[in-house]
Parts: structure tokens; C-alpha cells; sequence
């Protein structure tokens, strides 16, 4: 018999509204998986009451013959940027150790009110600010991989949604929110072999959501496959009065449009892509990705993003000037962390509580995104960095003329160890090379799992769609799945 843990959220659903077996079953397996992967590190808190409450609420409807929620029966992961009433939230920051919010962001409460339980909030790169999970001042989270050539260094999981990816890789939770501003929710679903959707900026509701760069930020679903990607954007996604950037749309049936047939559909290979030293396995992968679309019945066009090459030095110059805004709320005045040294003034008691409660790398992006917004030097970085933004969603909107959906490798290695680039930052941004032209641009884009290196390691491929086309992004990411038939699961050694 299929142990609970191993089913996705599609075949959680259908069995608690089959029968099957109760969703309080499900609940307490997934609750038990979630103690017993503890050196994963992943969760920083576990709520097993709130799954097991929604478990049972999901369990009562259902014997009453009431009509369940999309996703009752179902609990999940939540990444710790999103504010969740009575629960501690703290952006796996020091500064906001303590702080228990009042109040639900609007993402959680929509899966709340899908039927959705939560397992735990989800450790995460500190405010969102990193590539591997390595800045959570609560400790690192270790990918749940293991390399097969005799290497056995701790892998990252990506980030910074890495406590996401790994619960998910791991079988500890079905699926995770996500956020996504440079590609936190792509590159670590690629680095664990999980799939995982960045939506248009505007479809997810930022509201309740701890703010990195606002321009930028935005939630996604990440989980086994492209239907359950799917099926938890759904009741995710929606507008909200209370997010001055949320898009008045209604939201899409996904799920039930899903379709693998790409005939008629046109797919791009932007040569820029092709960076220097990318590995050979990548190109291999990237290779056989458009093979796999050719099959569903698309046609291959080459297109050109000529601005790409700028996409990394504009992101480093805006996101960092957007979180120096966003993180100057953060002073020891009205919550979190207070370090107040007998005598200090209030000038000093600012500066000690922000030197105890950052780490170093949102001190390092704090310290440049101040820089570039000063007045000697604003219009030099930040408004040069506003203009290449626009150069190059110029870019994506000269290639739509031409093509449906773009196809590129979502990363530009596989997992590296735990320690390995953390001593250079230039290095571990230079991660996010293939995922911070979309994110600049604000379009839909989509990692799915496409193979294993040699040393046995996840890559995936990345799908790129027009704005708003989620729809046609899944499809792609879907045909990609049927025909990688990505089954490899990390082995079990926690």
C-alpha cells in the first residue's frame, strides 16, 4: 500500500473526497513525517493542531454530504515570510524573533478558506535574501539529496525558499507556498527535483506578506508535479483590495485546462541563455527539454533577449534599494527585537538593534540598496537600473511577437554544497542568471524537474510565459513532465 506521504495534493484531495481514507489520517501521517525529518531542518515551527483541526473540519463536512473545499484534507507548508495569525513569524530573522502576528496574510487565508491545514511554517533564507538557505539565522536547511558519486558534503536546497523545497523533496508536506523575487521559488525547486510556479506579479495578493522588494515580490506554489502546482495556485491566487498591486482578474481554471498537446504553440530558445561555462550537462538537458516540445507538437523558433546580460547587475541594484526601504521598519520600536544598552539614546538604540538583528547579508544589501538611492548616486544606479527593467521587458515583449512560451535551463548548475559559495556573494547570485529576467519583467515562469546529473542530482527546466498566461506555462511544464518521467526520489537517511 502507497504510504500517505507519498501521495501529491491531487491524490489527497481525491482520496479524502473518495473515502478512501480520512483526512485526519493523512493529517497525522504528514505531522509524524514532519518530527521524524527534523535534521532537515526545514520547518521552524510545527502546528500539528492547526492540520489535524482542518483534517477534522474536512472529515466532519464530508459525512454531513457537504460540498469540500479544492484543497480540504490537504496540508501544506507555509514559508515563514507569510504573516499567520497566532502563529510566529519571522522571516527566519533575529530581528523579528518573538513577533506572533494578529492578523492573516491574505495568500494563507485563501488556502485557509480552500480547507488547506498547515504542517509548520517553513525555514527560508533570512527576509528572502539569499540563494542556498544559508542566512536563516535559525540554521541552514539540508536538501534531503545526497550526491551518488562518493560525495556526501550537506547540499543546499536552494533558496531562498529552500525550507519549502526540501519538505516537499522529502515527502514531509505535499506541497509549499513559495515566493519568488529573483527566483526563490524556481531554483530551489530545481535543485531538489520538485515543481514550482511564479505566477504574474499581481496574481498572488502581497498583503501579509513580509516585504523584500515590492516591485518584485511574489507568492507561488511549489509541490510534485505541474497539477498540484496548479491545483494550490488556484486557491492561492485572487484580487485583493488590500494590495495596491493586485491584479482585478478573476482566476483561471487551471487545473482543469491542463493540456500536454503544444500543436499550434510556439516555443522560443533565446541564445542568450547560452552563458559562458555553463556545464555540458545543462546544454544537454536544455537540448533534449526542446526535443521533449517538438514532440507535443510545437515548433522551435530562435529568438533573442539582448538585454539579458543586464538583467543581473539591474536586479542587484533594485532589490536592494527596494529592501532598504522595506527594512527600515524594522527598529526596535514597535516590534521584534529591542537591544537597548543602559544609556543609549534612540539614535543608538536604532543602530544596536539593527546590527544584532540583521545578518550579514541583508546588511550587505541593505548597505547597497542605500547606497544607490543616495542622492549622489540615485540617478547614476537606481534610475540607470529602472531603464535597463524596461529595456528588457521590451525584450519579452518583441519575442511574443514570434513565440507563445520561452524554454531555458532554470539553473545554471545543480546543488552545490552547503558552505561552498557563501564566501562569495558574486558567485552565489550569479544563481539566479536564468530566473531574474522574468522576475523583472513580472511574467509567469515555471521549473520542472527534467533529469539527473551525473553525480545523480536534479535539474530542471524553466518555462517562460506572457503576462497573465500561467495557462499556457503549465501546459508547457506539463508536456516537459510526461515525457521526462521524473520519478528519482532522494534517499532516506535523516
Amino acid at each position: 500500500m502507497t504510504e500517505l506521504t507519498d501521495l501529491g495534493i491531487a491524490a489527497i484531495r481525491n482520496g479524502v473526497r473518495d473515502g478512501d481514507f480520512s483526512a485526519r489520517d493523512v493529517a497525522g501521517a504528514f505531522n509524524a513525517a514532519v518530527v521524524a525529518a527534523r535534521p532537515l531542518n526545514a520547518f521552524l515551527v510545527e502546528t500539528p493542531d492547526h492540520a489535524l483541526a482542518a483534517a477534522e473540519a474536512a472529515d466532519k463536512a464530508r459525512a454531513a454530504g457537504e460540498q469540500l473545499g479544492p484543497l480540504a484534507g490537504v496540508p501544506i507548508g507555509m514559508k515563514d515570510l507569510f504573516c499567520t495569525k497566532g502563529v510566529a513569524t519571522t522571516a527566519a530573522s533575529h530581528i523579528l524573533e518573538g513577533f506572533t502576528p494578529e492578523y492573516e496574510s491574505t495568500v494563507s487565508q485563501n488556502l485557509w478558506n480552500a480547507g488547506a491545514g498547515m504542517l509548520g511554517k517553513l525555514n527560508m533564507d533570512q527576509f528572502a535574501m539569499g540563494s542556498s538557505n544559508e542566512t536563516s539565522h535559525f540554521g541552514n536547511v539540508v536538501s534531503p539529496w545526497r550526491r551518488s558519486d562518493g560525495g556526501d558534503a550537506p547540499l543546499a536546497p536552494g533558496g531562498s525558499s529552500g525550507g519549502s523545497s526540501a519538505a516537499v523533496a522529502a515527502r514531509i508536506a505535499p506541497g509549499a507556498t513559495g515566493t519568488d523575487t529573483g527566483g526563490s521559488i524556481r531554483q530551489p525547486a530545481a535543485f531538489v527535483g520538485i515543481s514550482g510556479i511564479k505566477p504574474t506579479y499581481g496574481r498572488c495578493s502581497r498583503w501579509g506578506t513580509i516585504a523584500f522588494a515590492s516591485s518584485l515580490d511574489q507568492a507561488g506554489s511549489m509541490a510534485h508535479d505541474v497539477r498540484d502546482c496548479a491545483i494550490m495556485l488556484e486557491a492561492m491566487a485572487g484580487f485583493d483590495a488590500k494590495d495596491a498591486t493586485s491584479l482585478d482578474l478573476p482566476v483561471p481554471q487551471w487545473e482543469a485546462q491542463l493540456n500536454a498537446s503544444l500543436k499550434g504553440k510556439r516555443v522560443g530558445i533565446p541564445k542568450e541563455y547560452r552563458v559562458e561555462g555553463m556545464p555540458a550537462e545543462i546544454e544537454a538537458l536544455w537540448q533534449q527539454g526542446v526535443a521533449w516540445l517538438k514532440d507535443a507538437g510545437a515548433e522551435i523558433v530562435d529568438v533573442s533577449l539582448p538585454h539579458t546580460k543586464y538583467a543581473l547587475p539591474a536586479y542587484y541594484i533594485i532589490a536592494p534599494a527596494e529592501a532598504s526601504s522595506n527594512l527600515a521598519r524594522y527598529d526596535g520600536v514597535r516590534y521584534g527585537l529591542r537591544d537597548l544598552p543602559d544609556g543609549a539614546n534612540l539614535q543608538e538604540m536604532y543602530a544596536q538593534t539593527r546590527a544584532a538583528g540583521f545578518g550579514d547579508e541583508v546588511k550587505r544589501r541593505i548597505l547597497i540598496g542605500t547606497y544607490v538611492l543616495s542622492a549622489g548616486f540615485y540617478d547614476a544606479y537606481y534610475t540607470q537600473a529602472q531603464k535597463v527593467r524596461a529595456l528588457i521587458a521590451r525584450d519579452f515583449e518583441r519575442a511574443w511577437e514570434t513565440c507563445d512560451v520561452l524554454l531555458t535551463p532554470t539553473a545554471p548548475s545543480a546543488a552545490f554544497a552547503l558552505g561552498e559559495k557563501s564566501s562569495d556573494p558574486l558567485a552565489m547570485y550569479l544563481n539566479d542568471v536564468f530566473t531574474v529576467p522574468s522576475s523583472l519583467a513580472g511574467l509567469p515562469a515555471m521549473s520542472v524537474p527534467g533529469g539527473l546529473d551525473a553525480a545523480g542530482l536534479p535539474l530542471g527546466l524553466q518555462i517562460i510565459g506572457r503576462p497573465l498566461d500561467e495557462q499556457g506555462v503549465l501546459n508547457a511544464a506539463l508536456a516537459i513532465e510526461e515525457r521526462a518521467g521524473f520519478t528519482a526520489r532522494p534517499p532516506r537517511w535523516w
